[in-house]
């Protein structure tokens, strides 16, 4: 795909496969890899990317440090990027998150996350009038680019336990539908694992549904079977690659031991990956 806005339309095109599998790198070199495996499109983590830079997850990188990670990803691999831009940076803003999507644009990318928290004074969560309107700021940003993204909004209600749990389907949904209303292409809800709750959220929301494949969760075969429209890891492959870097380390340091070679890519091949 030779420019960004085939990328943009591919990727939108693949939302109606049903669910689209996105594994989520957090560098070049892991977004190749995860190319290499076969992935048709790939989503960025900003955990991963955080742990890169030696920080916590949680907004500890600037726009500018995201947006360059982002841009290493993009320039890897030749598959639609979609960037986790976490609460959209600066001040958190309509204006903030505008100016986010433009350098996110310019990077490459072709879809964002934008996560509804943290919210102010001490709330979990951003209120949903106070997201629907960056959210706009969103779309408007990127229509005025040219480049037609695709939004995925984030709720965390699941995710952070905001309120009772009898409460909180509702609230994601009502979130999610005022999400839609104000410009997203997708709603991410993060932290539901059973089916009976997935399928309610696919009929509630009346949308594309992102679900975020955690342990207890079923397959993503069946997600789509569901009706789920997308399927990402968030940290899971990040979170696997450094435990394996950690256990090399412990068994070099404890035991003279330089890891099983069953284990490991052979350097020629991945080496290979990085040819072109």
């Amino acid at each position: 795909m030779s420019s960004q806005g085939e990328r943009a339309r591919r990727f939108r095109l693949l939302h109606g496969e049903r669910p689209l599998v996105l594994p989520n790198a957090w560098d070049g070199g892991s977004a190749r890899v995860i190319e290499s495996a076969g992935a048709q499109a790939i989503a960025t983590t900003s955990a991963g990317t955080s742990w890169a830079h030696g920080r916590r997850d949680g907004q500890t990188l600037t726009r500018d440090e995201m947006v360059r990670a982002i841009r290493y990803i993009v320039e890897a691999v030749s598959v639609p990027v979609t960037a986790d831009v976490e609460g959209g940076y600066g001040a958190g803003g309509p204006g903030a998150v505008a100016e986010t999507v433009r350098a996110v644009i310019e990077a490459g990318a072709v879809g964002i996350n934008l996560e509804d928290s943290p919210g102010r004074s001490g709330q979990l969560l951003i209120a949903p009038d106070e997201q629907a309107e960056r959210l706009r700021a969103a779309r408007e940003a990127a229509r005025a680019s040219g480049v037609d993204i695709v939004i995925n909004a984030r709720t965390d209600v699941y995710l952070f336990q905001v309120g009772a749990p009898e409460t909180r389907f509702d609230a994601a949904v009502a979130r999610a539908r005022r999400y839609r209303a104000a410009g997203a292409d997708c709603v991410f809800v993060p932290g539901v694992i059973d089916d009976p709750t997935i399928a309610a959220l696919v009929r509630a929301v009346a949308g594309p549904l992102n679900i975020m494949a955690m342990p207890g969760a079923s397959p993503a075969s069946r997600l789509g079977e569901l009706g789920v429209a997308r399927v990402s890891v968030g940290p899971t492959i990040a979170q696997a690659a450094l435990a394996a870097a950690r256990q090399a380390a412990l068994e070099l340091i404890e035991r003279g031991a330089y890891g099983r070679s069953e284990d490991q890519l052979p350097f020629a091949d991945l080496n290979g990956i990085f040819s072109a």
